[in-house]
């Protein structure tokens, strides 16, 4: 499986995403094979990852001076 972020880039009318060769590589993929693709803005969280960002915020807020005396160091 490959799981990446990219930027879409038009193509003609139409918009589209690159695959890294060396993602192709791993996966044995070449020019011309079907894959699945699913499409998720990034901006789009799931239940989970709003778990998780919901529980970094509460750190940060919980230890924000902790961090800043950290960054300073």
């Amino acid at each position: 499986m490959i799981q990446s972020i990219q930027k879409v880039i038009k193509i003609g009318t139409s918009g589209g995403v690159t695959i890294p060769a060396k993602a192709l590589k791993q996966q044995n993929i070449s020019f011309g094979d079907e894959v699945e693709v699913i499409v998720r803005p990034l901006h789009s969280h799931s239940e989970e990852d709003q778990k998780v960002i919901n529980s970094a915020k509460k750190i940060l807020s919980d230890y924000k001076s902790d961090f800043v005396s950290l960054s300073k160091r």
